[in-house]
């Protein structure tokens, strides 16, 4: 799907999302394919691993590292094989392999499973992209239970941790591991305390575990966008903050997947970013922040 014209608020209402969302369903559909961007064989012969590769980001990357020469491994829940099979389709488009994987990042086993089938089918891992989420919005503290605090940090931090663990001794000298944090990790937010939270822990987890990693050779980095057009937004907003979603930005709108992937092929790229390792690059649409 082309960039041109980029769509702006207001939105359609999209009242028939519901968690985790789904991109075929979406109005409009989110853009990951980037016409403009010229390949050239960055990510030849790589093997690459994306949580949440079905859709919004993960989808956009999946597509712009095969378009690079990447083979592709993309984990996603079982509600999910819809979007899963479009994404699979377009990365087969630019002749490279894709393998599907339905699954829990939340649970620990799913973790160790999806990694083992990786090294097996594509014959290795080069590159981890931790970016499967799970966001909800409460409105007041009183309203956030445990048992969702709990899922928040079961996908968002215990899953990231769990595929890292599974996949680092498989990574090789010069391997990368890309975690997708956020604004929120940022700058926090009223009604994502604990999506906020989860954030704010895998920039962290990501600057501490590129110092762990950093005598191996495989650098940690991280990419925090500000507002984008994906399912797991309108999935989970009402009617009218999906009509309103990422209006406040410079840019007066969300961003689309495909302005997002690029920065994931060159922190996977070694030729580009050899020597970066532990940053958290921001992508807020104009938007300046101190530190």
């Amino acid at each position: 799907m082309s960039e041109t014209r980029t769509p702006s608020p207001p939105y359609p209402p999209n009242e028939d999302q519901q968690p985790p969302g789904s991109e075929h369903d979406l109005d409009p559909r989110p853009r990951y394919h980037n016409s403009g961007y010229r390949a050239a064989d960055k990510l030849a012969g790589q093997k690459v691993l994306i949580t949440g590769g079905d859709s919004g980001i993960g989808r956009a990357v999946a597509v712009l590292f095969a378009r690079e020469g990447a083979d592709i491994a993309i984990v996603y829940l079982p509600e999910e094989q819809a979007d899963a099979d479009e994404t699979r389709m377009a990365v087969e488009q630019y002749g490279r392999s894709c393998l599907c994987i339905a699954g829990d990042v939340s649970d620990e086993n799913f973790c160790r499973q999806a990694v083992a089938r990786v090294v097996e089918v594509l014959g290795g891992l080069d590159v981890l992209i931790n970016n499967a989420a799970f966001q909800n919005h409460v409105e007041a503290i009183e309203k956030l239970t445990a048992e969702q605090w709990d899922r928040t940090f079961k996908t968002n931090i215990y899953g990231y941790f769990w595929m890292v663990k599974a996949a680092v001794p498989h990574l090789p000298e010069g391997g990368a591991i890309i975690q997708t944090g956020s604004k929120t990790g940022l700058e926090g937010s009223p009604g994502l305390l604990d999506y906020s939270a989860t954030k704010g822990a895998i920039h962290a987890f990501t600057k501490s575990l590129a110092a762990h990693l950093v005598d191996r050779g495989i650098r940690v980095n991280c990419v925090a966008p500000g507002p984008v057009w994906t399912p797991l937004n309108p999935a989970e907003r009402s009617a009218e903050q999906t009509r309103t979603f990422g209006e406040k930005t410079a840019y007066g709108r969300p961003a689309q997947p495909w302005e997002i992937a690029p920065t994931y092929v060159f922190l996977a790229n070694n030729s580009e970013s050899a020597y970066i390792t532990g940053e958290v690059i921001a992508c807020l649409g104009g938007e300046t922040r101190a530190g």
